[in-house]
Order: C-alpha cells, then structure tokens, then sequence
C-alpha cells in the first residue's frame, strides 16, 4: 500500500508540474518575450510560407536587418503613435525581410505594452469597432536598414500593412510590405483587403497585402509559442 501511495503521489505531482500554464501565467511571460526570446525564434532567418502568396502560390522570405531594440517614440507615425499610447511602451522589436525575388521588402514589429490584460482587451475593441488598422493614417513606419536592399524603403514607398492588437500577450505586432526598387505608392491598401481573391490593387497583385499578411501571421504563432499559449497560433512555424 505504501508502494501504490507513493506512486500515487508521484502522478499527481507529475501532472501538476507538466499542467499547461493558466492565461495568467501566459499574459505575464508574454510582457518578458522581448528579452527572454532570441531574436532568431521571433523573427527567424528565413520563413517558407506554403500556399500564402497570391492564387496560393508558396512565398520564402530572408531577414536582411534586425533592429536595435529601443522605445516607440522614433519607429512609429504620430497617429499611431496616438491610437497605441494608452497601451504604453515597454520596447519595440523590428526587423526586415525580403521576398526570394528581392523585389518586395517587409518590416515587421512586436512591440510591448505596458498594459493589462483587460487593457489590451479594450485596446483592441476599439481597433476593431473603429477600423483603425485599415486606416491609411495608421500605415506603420519601415525599418530601412543602410547597405540593404531596404535601404530606400521609406514612407511614400509603403504598400501594405497590417496592424493587430494581441489579448493573450501584452503586444502589438506589425507588418508593413513596399516594392524593393524604391518606387513611390500612392495607393496603399490594407493587407486583409489586398489578399481577397479577384483583388487587382498593385499591394494585392504584386504579393504585397500576401508578404504583410504572412510576415504578421508568423510573428504572432511565434509570440505565442514562446509564451505557452496551447492551440493559438494563426499558422504553423
């Protein structure tokens, strides 16, 4: 009997050490995932992306920049800027990719808030009901790494974007695609609008709202898994 007990005892120790971490314990990793992660997890060197481009095509994109890790006052437009501060700042991640053309470039953000849970909840209702990641006032800033092919990737070359606001980590990610040539665009168009099928846009044609898309998709399945969120990502790593 001594034998079965301690068996017993072992299981249930056993179970509750291997038990899968509340949204609690899952909200607080999250608020760390900017200095407990590295960098090659959050925003991988290369990313293969299975059916993702336009028409279903497969897309693969390679990181050429990451940059220093620092506040919001510098990296993001003023609008934004301002839709984001009752969230707060803790720390902006970014880095840049480029698709296996090299003829479209993408910069993609994770940055941290210092807001709670039911913060981030209300952040994001009013996104939602006000539609402000469509917005072209909210369209992100790139990074343009020097001696990249981003180099000349500025605002007027800015094509799509998308914005979301997480709930089960305290994080803001990002996605905003440009042509690498530099070319000026005077028609941006939100990712989620550039991706629906019949769309003629020069961002959906091109892959653009498809590289913005993606690029936000892995970033988020990556956030989550690094903070032990269970069932939650948007795509496979």
């Amino acid at each position: 009997m001594g034998l079965i007990g301690g068996a017993a005892a072992g299981s249930w120790l056993t179970g509750a050490a291997d038990a899968a971490p509340t949204p609690a314990d899952s909200f607080a990793k999250g608020r760390d995932l900017w200095h407990d992660t590295p960098v090659d997890t959050l925003f991988p060197r290369t990313v293969d992306g299975l059916g993702v481009g336009p028409g279903g095509s497969d897309r693969r994109w390679t990181r050429i920049a990451v940059a220093p890790d620092g506040g919001c006052a510098q990296a993001l437009d003023p609008a934004l800027a301002k839709a984001l501060a009752p969230a707060g700042c803790t720390r902006l991640l970014r880095a840049t990719y480029t698709d296996a053309t090299r003829s479209s470039v993408i910069t993609v953000g994770a940055l941290t808030t210092k807001a709670d849970a039911p913060g981030m909840l209300k952040l994001n209702s009013r996104f939602s009901t006000n539609n402000l990641g469509a917005r072209t006032t909210m369209l992100p800033l790139p990074y343009a790494a020097k001696g990249t092919p981003a180099a000349g990737f500025g605002r007027a070359q800015r094509a799509s974007w998308t914005v979301r606001i997480l709930t089960d980590v305290p994080v803001v990610v990002y996605a905003v695609s440009g042509f690498a040539d530099g070319r000026t665009v005077t028609d941006p168009q939100p990712a989620e609008s550039a991706v629906r099928p019949g769309t003629t846009t020069a961002p959906a044609e091109s892959g653009l709202g498809n590289d913005a898309k993606a690029l936000a998709d892995r970033t988020e399945a990556n956030l989550r898994k690094a903070a032990s969120i269970p069932g939650q990502t948007t795509e496979e790593p």
